[in-house]
């Protein structure tokens, strides 16, 4: 029962206090106006008072119209859809259609009866003083008038809805853009979780075969390691970071994974920083991470080339490898880091990056510029 109440509250609008406020001060203006206009001229309270109750009669019907069908059949009516009305039992089996004949039904009954006095009225005409026998054109004019009348509370039933839809739109458009940024935050994260197991993965795998040549070594870096998980681990849970931790971690980085080379490996960086900018935490370790998982060979000469630089609010990284494609058997070659670098980029500097990459006399090229 109280989850029914709740779904009733909700369906008929929910806590949406200004709404409210806004349509009793919008009715106030226009049925105080014309009483409080009256008062101003003639400084008369019986005049003001009357004009009150003039307005007051003729307002009443759509003024109780509009709430009606703003408050209630609106919302539990016309715009209600089937996941609305789960709570509603039988009610939620109806048909929009259906629901839309129902909601015509209710105004063509409501408005006659918030009208009722006025036939009421009609009704005991004979028992008014002084009041006149109705002739055929006075009957003319009485339908009429009754005829306008009943147009104008459906006029005023349809501003109702009419301003109900604006803001249920309003509120859904809302609700899809918080559900999107809420969205992206996750796919955010789970992307950058995604790159601190792989390049832990790899990493190990580097040190692992280290302990085979050179123990000590293998312990230093061991060491060099912890610095970078502490980095990725406690220094990454914001959105940005400044770059110059990031250039900080990037050269640990190489020179962790520059270990496994041999002789044969030429390892250049070169890294320009004016300001200490914000950018996105972990973002061109996958590309070092593929630049040294495709570009170095034991037996052939390799070349890796990473250059970074930063002028004002715009960062330009580049980073040239020889290629030696991995063959089928190799799983390390997934292409994980590189996607999930894309996506990243995508979500987090959309309209504001370049992303070129291409092969060209056995070197690959990446190169990527941001605007932060």
């Amino acid at each position: 029962m109280k989850e029914f109440w709740n779904d009733l509250y909700e369906a008929m609008g929910g806590n949406h206090l200004t709404s409210w406020l806004l349509n009793v001060v919008v009715w106030a203006i226009i049925i105080l106006a014309l009483p409080i206009a009256t008062w101003l001229s003639t400084q008369d309270y019986e005049a003001a008072k009357t004009s009150l109750n003039v307005v007051w009669g003729i307002f009443m019907s759509p003024f109780l119209i509009y709430f009606v069908n703003f408050y209630v059949f609106g919302p539990l009516l016309f715009f209600m859809n089937e996941k609305e009305a789960r709570s509603f039992r039988v009610y939620n089996k109806l048909s929009n259609r259906t629901r839309y004949w129902i909601f015509g039904l209710c105004n063509l009954i409501t408005i006659p009866l918030f009208n009722s006095r006025f036939f009421l009225l009609w009704w005991h005409r004979d028992s008014i003083p002084n009041m006149p026998e109705m002739t055929p054109n006075m009957w003319i004019g009485f339908f009429s008038g009754a005829f306008m009348f009943f147009m104008l509370n459906c006029i005023v039933a349809a501003i109702a809805i009419g301003i109900r839809h604006f803001i249920r739109n309003r509120d859904i458009k809302q609700q899809l853009k918080d559900e999107k940024a809420k969205n992206t935050e996750a796919e955010l994260a789970w992307l950058k979780n995604q790159i601190n197991p792989h390049f832990l993965f790899n990493t190990l795998n580097n040190i692992s075969s280290l302990t085979q040549i050179d123990p000590d070594a293998a312990q230093d870096a061991i060491a060099q390691l912890s610095d970078l998980l502490r980095y990725a681990m406690y220094e990454t849970n914001k959105k940005t970071v400044p770059i110059s931790g990031e250039v900080a971690f990037m050269r640990n980085y190489i020179a962790l994974m520059k270990l496994r080379c041999n002789e044969k490996t030429e390892v250049k960086t070169t890294f320009e920083v004016e300001q200490d900018v914000e950018i996105a935490p972990l973002l061109f370790i996958s590309l070092i991470e593929n630049a040294f998982k495709h570009g170095v060979s034991s037996s052939r000469h390799s070349m890796i080339d990473i250059h970074l630089e930063q002028k004002n609010n715009s960062i330009m990284f580049t980073c040239d490898n020889t290629n030696y494609p991995k063959d089928d058997a190799d799983r390390s070659g997934s292409g994980i880091g590189l996607e999930n670098t894309r996506r990243r980029l995508d979500l987090m500097y959309a309209g504001r990056y370049t992303w070129q990459k291409w092969l060209e006399n056995d070197i690959y090229h990446v190169y990527i510029k941001l605007s932060v």
